[in-house]
């Protein structure tokens, strides 16, 4: 197969948004084409089409007003894997600093040729001002407390690679949930797609209107257990926390940390998931993230597919318009 061909199925969809901004706006249809791009790219990439060309020609910038590793790295990687030219910006030593609108170093970026903008900010809805002021596709690659839902896709794709529909799953996201946009991404699109989330935690790094989303809520790791098919380990958000929330390290530890006692009391086939970069010792010990349970490292390979897909699909809606910059 040569490398610029895609399934008949893939090339049927129309994909119909300019920007993803955030997974509470998109149907469960639009979901699961993101994640069945995602597997299609895998496929691909399986059969040694590691290199494709359907970028070519495209410019993306990669815009990170806050520090990052895997999620820069990953987006950029993913653009270079479709064959796109890409731009790596970062707010230290930029024009931000002498003074430049957030906005007006977008635009200047834009007016270089830039086709998709991916944004990280610590403002939340940071990405939906861009979308106002550009031409260009604009993709949150996480927004304050807001959404991040790159990362979210994520996760539901590894959850739906090892389980199937999800369906009927109960999946608990523990920990900070307050300062989350993780989890936030990872409820819209998990309950779109049918599962049961239960989110778990002290009480007081849990949002007091976070039922409203469809959720349930405990405080206690080891009463639900055994009814988790899936645990989501989210960090501690030190850097976004203003206030002590919970005693110490070591107690979080004692009360909500993964460790081989509760691996051992566990579902018999539970998987373990962490966003990363994990704390380990904190969220969890190195006996399961290292165990069989844990699919950490699939997320890392899987974020970059997904983020294949998410370019890919906001660029051929871009063509098919003909309304790209």
């Amino acid at each position: 197969m040569p490398p610029t061909t895609m399934t008949e199925k893939s090339a049927s969809l129309t994909w119909t948004r300019k920007h993803l901004l955030g997974l509470q706006e998109l149907s469960a249809a639009e979901i699961t084409q993101i994640l069945d791009q995602a597997a299609e790219f895998k496929r691909l990439a399986a059969a040694g089409e590691t290199k494709l060309k359907a970028l070519s020609g495209t410019v993306v910038a990669n815009l990170f007003f806050e520090p990052s590793t895997r999620t820069r790295t990953s987006f950029s990687l993913a653009a270079k894997r479709l064959s796109a030219d890409t731009v790596d910006f970062t707010a230290s030593g930029s024009s931000v600093s002498k003074g430049e609108t957030f906005v007006d170093t977008a635009r200047n970026i834009e007016a270089m040729g830039v086709d998709l903008v991916v944004v990280r900010h610590s403002s939340s809805g940071a990405p939906h001002l861009l979308a106002k002021h550009l031409r260009a596709g604009v993709v949150n690659a996480g927004d304050g407390t807001h959404e991040h839902p790159t990362q979210g896709l994520l996760d539901i794709f590894t959850i739906r690679e090892h389980r199937g529909d999800l369906s009927g799953l109960t999946v608990t996201l523990v920990g900070d949930i307050l300062h989350s946009r993780v989890a936030r991404s990872n409820i819209w699109g998990l309950k779109k797609l049918g599962a049961r989330v239960i989110v778990c935690g002290p009480s007081t790094l849990i949002p007091s209107h976070v039922t409203e989303l469809g959720v349930e809520v405990s405080n206690s790791l080891d009463e639900v257990l055994s009814e988790t098919d899936v645990i989501n380990l989210l960090r501690i958000q030190f850097e976004r926390q203003r206030s002590a929330y919970f005693p110490s390290i070591r107690e979080y530890a004692h009360f909500f940390g993964m460790n081989g006692d509760r691996i051992r009391k566990a579902k018999k086939d539970v998987l373990i998931l962490a966003p990363g970069p994990i704390n380990r010792g904190v969220e969890l010990t190195p006996e399961v993230a290292d165990g069989k349970h844990s699919v950490i490292l699939d997320q890392v390979t899987n974020g970059l597919l997904v983020r294949m897909s998410v370019l890919y699909l906001l660029r051929q809606r871009q063509l098919a318009m003909g309304d790209a910059p």
